[in-house]
């Protein structure tokens, strides 16, 4: 019966192989050690029948490994304790490891951590803890396990007292500590922890790193790591993870390059993070090297790397090259489905999107919470309401999903876009839980779409309860008065504004011509060639004209003449941006622009003339959407 119980553990369905496996296969010594397998072992030497157990384990076959075990003449504490550990491992497998545990004639030391770590593991921290109590004999790992076991579920209170309890203590406690002290946002302690340590690890000092990029002390951070005498790559990408995470995405691409040069090599995170700060930044070229990297390493076939590209094209605005890596990925998970699917659902492609939700559930593939945000998004964009509502509620009703505020933020702008402001409003009445400020600016922005200033008073005034300093709530509903020309309330919120020391994100945008990034702000003053890209313009303005084009005043928000009003209009940054693109970018190819804030509707009216005119695809991406312009069209369909 154990032994058909041994026999199913190896049928359980195969995972990728992680960065580190396939270094393994390539490696002379790994392939050797597989190879030893096929000699049949002396069962009476003890030692070669050891290391044959241990080899077994490594590669996961736990049933030869027993097979070896149960033939062998003569066992010593370190054959015990090899298979021991092997199905301590493994969840599911505690009451083999408890028989083998009951049956070991002398267990020592390690057989008691290992069982120690069995009960944590699979039954919690304090059914460990009882077993800790009455172990007969304890070493500096035993309470080690203890403390990171603590620390592992935020109960730093317990870690702490046993950690003054210890008799004798290690690097491996003070990382312990340092680490639960990071992750349950302590960082106060975690400081005081890491410097009272009288002996530092490379992972007591990685973990300080990470605290230190967590609570976006970047420069603290910096020093640490400068100081460091040795780093290893978990070091570096704590590093690069912690400036993409802090913003300074340009940061992390410079350390990428530093650790290369320093002959240090990249695994799935090191990239997954390179590639986050090249979707932050827009960089596409820059993204294009990294996979080429990725196709040069065994990570080429590593499904996590792969989605991270996924992720890198589409956000970057490159549909066709995400979709090419899609297919391409043999083995896909819920996380590589969602990015495609997140990737049409932002470029407006909702019929698209809508289609690989489908094929992925025929594929039995689970839907999870991020897969319906992507659906709803995608409906969302696509202006499909009723379809968004029969998802909203299949959600919970079919899959058994728990609604979070990112769906409702979906479900408010949606109905919003509609036009149907007053069950949108019902929606955030119904929500069961407080609603967050992003979904009083979402019902905001809808109300200044539709001029509903009634609604948009009333977004406005709880999006300012819950966040006073929000400039959005200011700014929208300042919108809202401009377009009435109510100048006076106008006045009023900036008045209101100063006063509270509320600033208005300044509006920019930016675009990459041969890897090196242009940056343009509205009437901006500071790009080198203004000249031409000012030239540009205005024989686009003259050529729009006689298009047809009007300029919409209305988001020229500022109580001045005409004349002023559309050169403030035919200065905004996208503008600027795209004629410098014009002027740069080889025809044929698409002109991509990046924007912090919305685009706005003159600019969006604009660049469909601009892309007729030109005959120019130009793809710009602001905090919403992908807006894809070609021949005079909008792939958003004015819908947006």
């Amino acid at each position: 019966m154990q032994m058909n119980h041994l026999r199913l553990l190896r049928k359980k369905k195969q995972n990728p192989l992680s960065f580190v496996s396939l270094i393994k296969q390539q490696s002379p010594s790994f392939s050797t050690h597989v190879s030893s397998r096929s000699h049949q072992p002396d069962l009476n030497n003890v030692i070669a029948c050891n290391k044959l157990i241990t080899s077994y384990v490594r590669g996961g076959d736990i049933d030869s490994a027993f097979r070896v075990f149960e033939n062998m003449k003569v066992k010593s504490i370190v054959t015990w304790n090899s298979i021991l550990s092997a199905f301590a491992k493994k969840i599911g497998n505690f009451e083999h490891a408890h028989q083998l545990f009951e049956k070991i004639p002398q267990p020592n030391t390690v057989s008691y951590n290992i069982m120690l770590a069995c009960h944590r593991d699979h039954f919690g921290v304090h059914n460990g803890r009882v077993f800790f109590d009455s172990m007969p004999m304890k070493d500096i790992a035993s309470w080690n396990t203890m403390i990171s076991g603590y620390a592992q579920v935020g109960l730093m209170g317990e870690a702490c007292k046993l950690f003054s309890a210890m008799p004798e203590k290690n690097c491996v406690s003070w990382s312990a500590m340092v680490s639960g002290y990071v992750a349950c946002g302590d960082l106060v302690s975690a400081v005081e922890c890491f410097y009272a340590a009288p002996l530092r690890s490379v992972i007591t000092w990685t973990a300080m790193i990470t605290g230190y990029m967590k609570f976006g002390r970047v420069e603290s951070a910096e020093r640490l790591f400068k100081e460091m005498s040795m780093k290893t790559l978990v070091t570096w990408n704590a590093m690069i993870a912690g400036y993409v995470e802090n913003g300074r995405a340009e940061d992390a691409l410079k350390l990428f390059k530093t650790m290369l040069e320093a002959g240090v090599k990249p695994n799935a995170l090191s990239l997954t993070s390179l590639l986050l700060g090249c979707s932050n930044l827009s960089a596409l070229q820059l993204g294009r090297q990294v996979h080429q990297l990725v196709c040069k390493s065994p990570l080429s076939s590593d499904t996590t790397a792969g989605t991270s590209l996924i992720s890198m094209y589409s956000k970057c605005g490159d549909l066709k090259d995400a979709w090419e890596l899609f297919i391409q990925i043999p083995r896909k998970d819920i996380v590589c489905w969602n990015a495609m699917i997140s990737g049409y659902a932002q470029h407006g492609a909702g019929e698209k999107a809508l289609h690989l939700f489908d094929e992925m559930k025929n594929e039995g593939m689970t839907p999870d919470w991020i897969t319906f945000v992507a659906v709803l998004l995608a409906c969302n964009h696509a202006g499909l309401v009723d379809l968004g509502v029969q998802y909203f509620n299949a959600m919970v009703r079919d899959f058994g999903i728990e609604t979070k505020p990112e769906h409702y933020a979906c479900m408010v702008d949606l109905l919003g876009r509609a036009g149907k402001l007053s069950e949108a409003v019902d929606l955030i009445k119904s929500m069961p839980f407080k609603p967050h400020p992003a979904i009083f600016g979402t019902l905001l922005g809808a109300c200044r779409i539709h001029k509903n200033l009634h609604l948009a008073e009333f977004a406005a005034k709880n999006l300012l309860e819950l966040d006073p300093t929000s400039a959005t709530g200011y700014v929208q509903l300042a919108n809202v008065y401009a377009a009435q020309n109510r100048w006076d309330h106008v006045a009023r919120i900036r008045s209101s504004m100063k006063e509270n020391n509320v600033v208005k994100i300044p509006g920019y945008s930016w675009i990459e011509i041969n890897s090196s990034v242009h940056e343009f702000r509205s009437n901006d003053r500071l790009h080198p060639e203004l000249a031409s890209i000012h030239e540009k313009l205005k024989t686009l303005e003259k050529k729009m004209k006689l298009a047809g084009y009007v300029a919409d005043l209305e988001f020229a928000l500022h109580d001045v003449g005409v004349e002023l009003k559309e050169q403030l209009l035919l200065w905004h940054s996208e503008k600027l941006a795209i004629a410098f693109g014009l002027l740069k970018v080889p025809v044929g190819v698409p002109i991509r622009v990046f924007k912090n804030l919305r685009v706005c509707g003159d600019c969006h009216s604009a660049i469909k003339y601009i892309s007729a005119i030109e005959g120019r695809e130009i793809i710009v991406r602001d905090t919403i959407r992908f807006h894809h312009f070609k021949d005079g069209f909008c792939s958003c369909r004015d819908y947006w």
